[in-house]
Parts: structure tokens; C-alpha cells; sequence
């Protein structure tokens, strides 16, 4: 679950994690009185904390906390490398709150090649043996606001290296118990309730803390938080998970097949640990890193102990902070379902939350709405850490990109009025339609059949759902007569029959219509910072913006499921060739307004080039109609 870019260490100035809070909320247009002889508090306004700490006067230093685990077997703690910058006036008598940031990145990466199993002959055995691409030539990038903006504001920052990366000891596990334990840790030892020692080994205390604790990250830096939070450790008051995963089965894996995160073919949870191993002597782990490889099992795919133990949906219920849950709608890295199955949890065990969902993909929200995200973010801090009342609980719950920089707010998500909508996948269409969505099933008994070819993707086999195609089927609606919003996580039921070596089936839900779609991000340039009537603004070229493409289909979401998982994700059953099979499996949560006139489309394959394994090709599927259908959470 790499951040999409990746490369040298990010500088430990710029490393920070904050703690913030005062024990009751105040009214924001109220000061914060400072202890008698002590440094004044941050002033409090109506605007929330305020800029009153010298930056360059902050106070930066190091201290390394034990961890009750021993995951390198070396007969000692696990110890985590924890940096901090916080206000030069804050000690006994100023206490502060606290932002913290956990990472394995800030260390950089290992080039460790991805595993050459994708490609599988017509045994399943393997066929092709050069080893997928690696990420260690990405680009690592944070986006540093984090101690600028707030310490002066009276946080401290805290950044720390998760365990066997950097300076930290340990074993990394991606997303294993010993990795959470390493980063809850740290919120204890800034309650008081961990020991630590300083760079000259003598004890560390936080005694400038207030305990309170709020973490954030993108990414791996993002999934952290939900572990910690999983856990339900006292002090940790909020979390801001951006692009971060809830369950690392979802992210390597789905209804029993092996399914890679967008362009990572290969990739598995002992390659993603050896390439954030860059503690020293980081020899002591290979015991560890060869489990993984044993226990994620790329074999079957199948759901078990190992990804359970990596599955934080399974302990929402004991979730204590609030959320504030980000995720971009086209992050093909960690795919929307964490994002979907996660809120769903915390909703249904009654945390408080808010969800913003943006357009772009595997990014942090400061390059998509940079002002708008720092004030929301100040506010939810605030709120959180110093409990002052900064009214964002009483804001939308949802803020939601439908388009480009067109956003709408929603007081619950998915929207209110979403309701379950069923459309049948049917035969022929008179207007040349190979296959039709409708409401109303037609008679059962019709059967249409398509051939695995993996060597094409699915962007290649959804670009025109009016015509047939041998190597996948398309189920088109007809053209809607107002707009209609997709919020939420559609479920499709296949009855089909298989004949060949490929397992999978994959689910595509299109939509068929010319418009203006999100085509990535790009950097300001120096037009559109420097000119005539632009304001000087030195952060201006830190910035990024939409990039849009006019283009006739958009994958919206897709789901894939191993057939022979059709029972469970947890067991393996074999399937018979020619014999038909219901179905049943979940797309990727998304958020998606289909334009009046619009098509919704269902598109039907084997293989997904881009993120399943591939068999060799010639599986045939028959589909059969009047019983296979989608469930599509729609409003209009």
C-alpha cells in the first residue's frame, strides 16, 4: 500500500506528529488562559487557534520509545525513532496537543523486484519469469505543511519511523500487530504510559503533552492511523486517514483472487516489507519476511488468519477517536473499498465522523483544495485536540467532488434518498445493444458466452459497449432521462458457467456519454504563478490541478471475485467446466453522477490485465440471463 511515489528520505525537520488538547470545549471566540507565570497559550478566536509561536525558535529533538513487542528476536524491545518539533515555550507549564505522523518512508525504499508469477501456463504454473517492476525509483513526497502550519499554532508534530525502517528496530510485517503496537507506543508514551530515552540514553518524558493525539498520512502513512485507532488506546483523540488502507486483504487481494493494487503487478505484502526494510542490520528480519511470503499465501488467495490479522474493519467497534476519513474516487492504488468498508463500520458503531471524497487519485487533499483542506483540517484539530468548539460537527457530514472542482456536501453518506436499485442483464437490444440494463428481468433461460483474452485491458474492452466483442459482454441502459448519482458500494449476481484455466470473473460498471473527466493532477507552472494580476504567492508552485480529458466512457468501479471463493473468500471450492454457478460480489465503493442522456453500462470479462493474475487464454463463460442482475446504490 506504497504511496504512489517513492525515493530518498523525506528531511527530519519536516518529520512531525501533534498532540493537542484541553480538557473541555471552550467557545471559539474565547481565550485560553495560560498557567500563572507561564508562556501565554495560543490565542483563541472565532478563527481557532492563531499563529503565535516562532517557528524557526521551535524546540526540535529526538528520543526513541520501547515497544512491547520483540518482532527482530534479538532478546530486547523493539524501539521506535520518534522526532519532534514543537513550541519553544511549551514544557510543564504550556502543555501542548500533538499531531503525529507514523511512516516506513522516511528512510526511502529498497529496489526489490516485484514476483514473476503473474503470467501462469495453461496448469496455472507460471510462464513468464521476468520479475514484475519494483517502486524504488519513485519519488517519496510528503507534503511538509504539517509542522509549518501548525506548530505555530500551539501543536507539537511528531514524525516516527515505523518499525524496521529508518531508525526504528524491528521487523516490518505490512500491516501486522507488531507494526501497530510499534506506533500506539508512541500515543502512549505521550500519555505518560510508555518509557523512552533521549540520544544520550538517559529517560525522556513528554512532559510539555497533553496527551491529546491526532494522527494523520497518506497512504502507508494513512493506514497506520486506522490500526492504532483499531486498538482502542486512550489519548489518541482523532484520526485524519487519507488514501490509507482498512484492510490489507482489500488491498492485495479480493473474494479469494490475488489482485494487485493498480500498476503493481506482483507486488505482495513481503515485497511491499522488504522495500521499507532500511533499519541497520536489517539481515535479523529475513526470518520474518519469509513468513510473510509463506502466510500471505499467493497460492489460493483465500481470506485467513494472516489478513485477519491485518483486517482493522474487524475491530471498529472499538474505535474511540474520531474520523476524518479522505480518499480520492480514482485512487487505483488503495481502492475505494477501504475507504467504503471502513466508514461503514464506524458508522454502524456510531463514531463521529466526516468523509470527504475527492476526484483525483492516490494524493493528499492539500494538492487537490489546498486552502479548503487547511481550514477544514485546522478547524477538525481544533475541534479534537484543544476542544474548542470550531463548529465543524456541525457542517456536513460529506463533502464530495461529483466533477472536476465541482463539489456538493451531503449531511449523511452515501447521499440521503440512495436507495438498493436492481437492473437485470438482458438480452439484444433493437437499437443494436449485444446486451441491455432494465429493471425488470427478462425470461430466464437465454445464455450469451465471451473468451478470456488477458493480453487486453479493461479499459480497451469498455471503450464501446454498443457493439459485441468476443472477449467480454456489455449490458447497456437505456439513455437516462435525468441525472442520476451513484453513492455507495454496488453488488452484482452472475449465474455462469466456466470452461478453462482462468478463475476469475470481473465486473465493470461504465458510464457511456461524452463529458469532461478527471485525467490526473499537474504542477503550477510559472504562467500560472508569476504574471500580471496573480498575487505573489510563494507556495504557489507546491500546488496542483485537475487535468481533464473529454472522453466517451468512464470505468467507474469494478470488482473481481475467484469463482471458486463463490462460497467464501476464507475457502476454496473447485468448480466443474460447463457447469453454471451463481455468483455473488462487490464493486469498489464510489460516488459517481451519470449526466441526463447518459448510458449505465455493466461490462462482463475473465481477466483484468491490470491487477489479476493472468491464465493462459481461451477460458469460455457463459452468462446466463433473466437471473444475473446489479444492485447499484443509485439517488436521482
Amino acid at each position: 500500500m506504497r504511496s504512489p511515489r517513492r525515493g530518498p528520505a523525506a528531511p527530519a525537520r519536516r518529520l512531525a506528529a501533534v498532540v493537542a488538547g484541553l480538557a473541555t470545549i471552550v467557545p471559539a471566540s474565547a481565550a485560553v488562559a495560560a498557567p500563572s507565570g507561564a508562556a501565554p497559550a495560543p490565542a483563541v478566536t472565532a478563527a481557532g487557534t492563531q499563529p503565535v509561536h516562532g517557528y524557526a525558535q521551535a524546540i526540535r529533538e529526538r528520543v526513541w520509545v520501547q515497544v512491547p513487542v520483540d518482532s527482530d528476536a534479538d532478546g530486547r524491545p523493539d524501539r521506535v525513532a520518534v522526532r519532534i518539533i514543537r513550541p519553544r515555550d511549551s514544557g510543564p507549564g504550556l502543555k501542548v496537543p500533538v499531531i503525529f505522523q507514523a511512516s516506513p518512508y522516511y528512510a526511502g525504499l529498497n529496489d526489490v523486484p516485484n514476483h514473476d508469477d503473474i503470467d501462469r501456463d495453461a496448469a496455472g504454473a507460471r510462464r513468464d519469469g521476468s520479475p514484475g517492476t519494483g517502486r524504488a525509483a519513485e519519488t517519496v513526497v510528503f507534503s511538509g505543511y504539517l509542522d509549518n502550519y501548525f506548530v505555530p499554532r500551539g501543536y507539537a508534530v511528531v514524525f516516527a519511523d515505523s518499525l524496521g525502517s529508518g531508525g526504528s528496530t524491528g521487523c516490518p510485517t505490512s500491516g501486522g500487530r507488531n507494526e501497530t503496537l510499534g506506533m500506539k507506543a508512541v500515543v502512549d508514551w505521550l500519555n505518560g504510559r510508555a518509557r523512552g530515552v533521549d540520544e544520550a540514553g538517559a529517560p525522556a518524558r513528554a512532559s510539555w503533552s497533553t496527551g491529546r493525539t491526532g494522527m494523520i498520512g497518506v497512504s502507508y502513512n494513512g493506514t497506520l492511523p486506522n490500526a492504532v485507532a483499531a486498538t482502542g488506546v486512550r489519548g489518541l483523540e482523532t484520526i485524519v486517514p487519507i488514501a490509507g488502507i482498512s484492510s490489507w486483504y482489500d488491498y492485495y487481494r479480493a473474494n479469494g483472487g490475488v489482485v494487485a493494487p493498480g500498476g503493481y503487478q506482483g507486488e505482495d505484502t513481503d515485497v511491499l516489507a522488504k522495500a521499507v526494510l532500511t533499519r541497520e542490520n536489517p539481515e535479523v528480519c529475513a526470518g520474518v519476511t519469509a513468513a510473510l511470503e509463506h502466510d500471505q499465501d499467493r497460492a489460493t488467495g483465500d481470506y485467513n488468519a494472516f489478513w485477519a490479522e491485518r483486517d482493522y474493519v474487524r475491530d471498529a467497534a472499538r474505535v474511540r477517536a474520531s474520523v476524518l476519513l479522505v480518499h480520492g474516487l480514482h485512487d487505483d492504488n488503495v481502492r475505494t473499498l477501504n475507504a467504503g468498508r471502513w466508514w461503514d463500520a464506524l458508522a454502524r458503531n456510531h463514531v463521529p465522523r466526516k468523509i470527504w471524497l475527492h476526484q483525483a487519485g492516490h494524493t493528499d487533499p492539500f494538492n487537490v483544495r489546498r486552502d479548503v483542506w487547511l481550514d477544514t483540517l485546522h478547524r477538525w484539530f481544533d475541534q479534537w485536540l484543544y476542544r474548542i468548539d470550531t463548529g465543524i460537527m456541525k457542517d456536513p457530514v460529506a463533502d464530495v467532488e461529483v466533477a472536476p472542482n465541482v463539489w456538493r456536501t451531503a449531511r449523511t453518506w452515501p447521499v440521503p434518498g440512495t436507495r438498493p436499485t436492481t437492473l437485470a442483464l438482458g438480452g439484444p437490444a433493437p437499437d443494436g445493444r449485444p446486451g441491455t440494463l432494465r429493471s425488470r428481468p427478462g425470461p430466464p433461460g437465454g445464455r450469451q458466452t465471451f473468451v478470456d483474452d488477458p493480453s487486453r485491458t479493461t479499459a480497451d474492452l469498455a471503450a464501446d459497449g454498443m457493439s459485441a466483442d468476443p472477449n467480454r459482454l456489455a449490458y447497456l441502459s437505456e439513455p437516462l432521462t435525468r441525472e442520476t448519482r451513484l453513492s455507495g458500494t454496488p453488488r452484482i449476481t452472475v449465474r455462469a458457467d466456466l470452461d478453462g484455466r482462468s478463475p476469475y470473473l470481473t465486473a465493470l460498471l461504465v458510464d457511456y456519454g461524452t463529458a469532461e473527466r478527471y485525467a490526473g493532477l499537474r504542477s503550477l507552472s510559472t504562467q500560472d504563478c508569476v504574471g500580471p494580476g496573480i498575487p505573489e504567492d510563494p507556495g504557489c508552485f507546491n500546488q496542483r490541478v485537475h487535468v481533464t480529458a473529454t472522453t466517451a466512457s468512464e470505468i467507474v468501479t469494478q470488482g473481481w471475485l475467484d469463482v471458486r471463493n463463490r462460497f467464501s473468500a476464507a475457502v476454496t471450492t473447485p468448480v466443474s467446466a460447463g457447469r453454471p454457478y451463481t455468483f455473488h460480489w462487490n464493486l469498489q465503493t464510489q460516488d459517481h453522477v451519470f449526466a441526463p442522456g447518459h448510458r449505465i453500462g455493466v461490462i462482463i470479462l475473465s481477466t483484468d490485465r491490470d491487477h489479476t493474475l493472468r491464465y493462459a487464454p481461451g477460458t469460455e463463460v457463459g452468462l446466463r440471463l433473466g437471473v444475473s442482475q446489479v444492485v447499484l446504490p443509485l439517488s436521482s
